[in-house]
């Protein structure tokens, strides 16, 4: 596998554009399209918040209905949640309007939206958009990094990265996008992604490995402890790499699966990287627990924290936080067996042993701490399973963008 310049249109067959149509900023692009004209096989993972954006429910039928998908559009803004049928209508006009302008049938294309809740978006600009966006398709790196700026909302960057690897004796490429900087925390994906490829694979199976591929990548991420509404990760597979069809588990599967998780952690980091207001990017590493579930359920524990967040924040080298947070985490272990350490690349200390608080040097921590990641590395000593969780510090600047949203 090999990390290549580029994201959702570096795979063959697809194209991208972004215009903007005005959903609700000024001056900047609001509205991005990816899209392939053959059909494409597609997969998907969505919120679990039980209260479901009107696009979430749009694009669930469609990854569930068996139907291929051409395409994706997305609007910035605006999230269409809490929006009842008026919203849903939204994405029915959004997805004819593809229709008319790209020819292929309204119900393989999914829509995305992502914003503010509560507002129902202006379906003439809507329209509009997807009508410029269609005589503006391209398959160049540009037009996929212009996509993925204009799905941003309150991120500070793009997100965005492709890779290359092998399967059935062919070089097969896997792109993507994604977008989120708050509303950040475990239950799906937290987020929106878009991912491309152009390998020839089973639907059912892509989906099994889409599933598995959250719970390591996406699932690990918090920023706020909000999950969002919208939560959408989509992959679409056109087959024109053409390798022989990937349609059992075997060396071409994992070797897809591989760059899956490659392209969905980096994707996943740099969203909790970019966590609104964010200095640093905080992960948390469980090494040797009992099973993996208990790694993943304390090292997501600890990256949620509004305490370990602002001691990252601070440069505090407050240990006992991390323990704290591991244990209400609802994770059994026994605080005996855990040795607990700080982690960057201005080096490593120990700070806590068996049950036994060390003494460290406060010059030292501070120098660790201050680095742009750092990591609470910690060793249960119980077991073989390990996990890692992303997330960021909690400073001054996230109650400033979140108090004044919506104006």
């Amino acid at each position: 596998m090999k990390e290549i310049k580029g994201g959702v249109t570096s795979a063959k067959g697809f194209m991208a554009a972004s215009t903007a149509a005005g959903i609700k900023y000024e001056g900047r692009k609001d509205m991005a399209m990816v899209f392939c004209k053959e059909p494409c096989e597609c997969a998907g993972t969505f919120t679990s918040n039980v209260v479901k954006a009107a696009c979430v429910m749009w694009d669930i039928e469609l990854t569930g209905s068996g139907r291929p998908m051409h395409g994706v559009i997305v609007n910035s803004g605006i999230a269409n949640a809490c929006t009842g049928s008026e919203g849903y209508e939204a994405c029915r006009a959004t997805a004819i309007a593809a229709q008319d302008a790209l020819g292929v049938p309204y119900d393989t294309i999914a829509v995305a939206s992502t914003g503010v809740i509560g507002m129902q978006l202006p379906v003439d600009k809507l329209v509009s958009g997807v009508g410029v966006m269609a005589g503006e398709l391209g398959d160049s790196d540009e037009a996929g990094t212009q996509a993925s700026r204009a799905i941003m909302t309150t991120d500070t960057v793009n997100k965005e990265i492709a890779v290359t690897f092998e399967a059935g004796g062919r070089t097969v490429t896997l792109g993507g996008m994604s977008k989120g900087s708050g509303m950040i925390h475990p239950n799906m994906c937290t987020m929106l992604a878009f991912l491309t490829t152009d390998a020839a694979i089973d639907k059912a199976l892509m989906q099994k490995a889409l599933s598995e591929t959250v719970k390591d990548t996406f699932n690990m991420i918090s920023v706020d402890g909000d999950t969002s509404t919208n939560d959408t990760l989509l992959i679409m597979a056109n087959g024109l790499a053409g390798n022989e069809k990937i349609v059992s588990e075997g060396k071409d599967y994992e070797a897809f699966k591989e760059a899956l998780f490659y392209v969905c952690r980096s994707l996943a980091r740099k969203m909790a990287a970019d966590g609104e207001g964010a200095s640093k990017l905080f992960c948390a590493k469980v090494v040797n627990a009992s099973n993996k579930e208990d790694a993943r359920t304390l090292a997501r524990s600890v990256i949620s924290s509004n305490l370990s967040k602002a001691a990252i924040f601070g440069c505090d080298a407050n240990f006992g936080r991390f323990l704290c947070a591991m244990g209400y985490s609802g994770a059994g272990f026994k605080q005996e067996d855990v040795e607990l350490f700080f982690e960057s690349d201005a080096g490593r200390l120990a700070v806590f042993d068996h049950g036994v608080p060390l003494d460290f040097d406060e010059d030292e921590a501070i120098k660790i701490l201050k680095s742009d990641e750092v990591t609470v590395f910690i060793d249960m000593h119980e077991g073989d399973a390990c996990a890692e969780a992303w997330g960021c510090d909690l400073t001054y600047d996230y109650v400033k963008i979140n108090a004044d949203y919506r104006s």
